[in-house]
């Protein structure tokens, strides 16, 4: 039988490349001299997209190219890069990739938090830039007493929580609803949570319905002793009301690993002491990210095999 034709838009790890190339005919995308021309004689023949966000976003615009499409295999537990409600309409599975890097997540996740909270970055450069002999670092805030608000207690949020517990803090959440079997405080509102904690670690998923989840009114409840930490989407947080809270003290330091504009960070978080910045690397490690792509892999093959993929998102199931 012929082999079935995949789509790729923008480049992904050579691994994934070269395992799609060993079981399908790929097609490049971002090589084709004029895309234009090339979506209008090979687009109605693609059967699968392998995608990510460097993809942009995939939607009804791109599906009315691709009449033939069956699946789009997304990169990332995240997948408000691409409109599975459209796709759910036109019959078209998507998939992600969970599981694989829940763990990862988490330990990037203490590990910004820490850093945030003992203000880390900025100890290591007063050391590198000759401050040392001048006199001691002032003293930082600390995580011993803090209440932690985890908003979205999935399985990364439950990885988060897991590594929590050991530091001794108390830990509370908010989500769609309360979870049956977990012990820890719940909180019906993002404000609620923000009112009994002072730290919140936001990690839910993007999208419509969790946009500006963190505003001026969940910043303010934090409080003057309060840290926001993001390894969800940038779009989770009002960004323009966390500059104006940090500005005014209304809440003590932030911990971003993304940002509504990526990659462009306004040059305020850059240039605001009590910010750690990172470049969206919860999931950024050689294992984990050769996981994810190879989950991309397996999706399409099993799709394409039996129809039954492994990691279907909701919306598609």
């Amino acid at each position: 039988m012929p082999k079935p034709d995949i789509l790729m838009p923008a480049p992904m790890s050579p691994e994934v490349i070269s395992a799609l190339d060993d079981r399908f005919v790929l097609h490049r995308l971002w090589e084709q001299p004029d895309t234009g021309e090339f979506m209008n004689s090979v687009g109605p023949h693609i059967q699968g997209l392998a995608v990510s966000t460097l993809a942009g976003r995939i939607d009804d615009v791109l599906f009315d190219r691709l009449p033939a499409l069956e699946i789009v295999a997304n990169f990332g537990v995240g997948y408000d890069n691409v409109d599975a409600r459209a796709a759910a309409a036109l019959g078209i599975m998507v998939t992600n990739t969970p599981g694989v890097l829940d763990e990862e997540v988490a330990d990037l996740t203490l590990g910004l938090l820490l850093a945030t909270i003992r203000c880390i970055p900025q100890v290591e450069r007063y050391v590198r830039e000759g401050l040392w002999p001048s006199g001691a670092f002032p003293l930082s805030p600390t995580l011993r007493g803090r209440r932690i608000g985890i908003l979205g207690l999935g399985a990364i949020g439950k990885a988060v929580a897991r590594r929590l517990d050991g530091f001794g803090v108390e830990i509370a959440y908010h989500g769609r609803s309360r979870q049956a079997d977990v012990d820890y405080d719940y909180h019906d509102t993002p404000v609620a949570l923000a009112t009994a904690c002072d730290v919140l670690i936001a990690i839910v998923p993007g999208g419509a319905a969790t946009r500006h989840l963190v505003d001026a009114d969940v910043l303010t409840d934090l409080g003057p002793d309060g840290v926001i930490i993001n390894v969800a989407r940038g779009s989770v947080v009002d960004e323009a009301a966390l500059i104006a809270a940090l500005r005014s003290g209304t809440i003590l330091a932030a911990g971003l690993d993304v940002f509504e504009d990526e990659p462009q960070v306004p040059e305020v978080l850059l240039t605001l002491p009590n910010v750690v910045v990172l470049p969206h690397i919860g999931s950024a490690s050689i294992k984990t990210r050769a996981a994810m792509g190879q989950l991309v892999v397996d999706n399409l093959v099993a799709w394409f095999d039996g129809g039954k993929p492994i990691t279907p998102v909701p919306e598609t199931i």
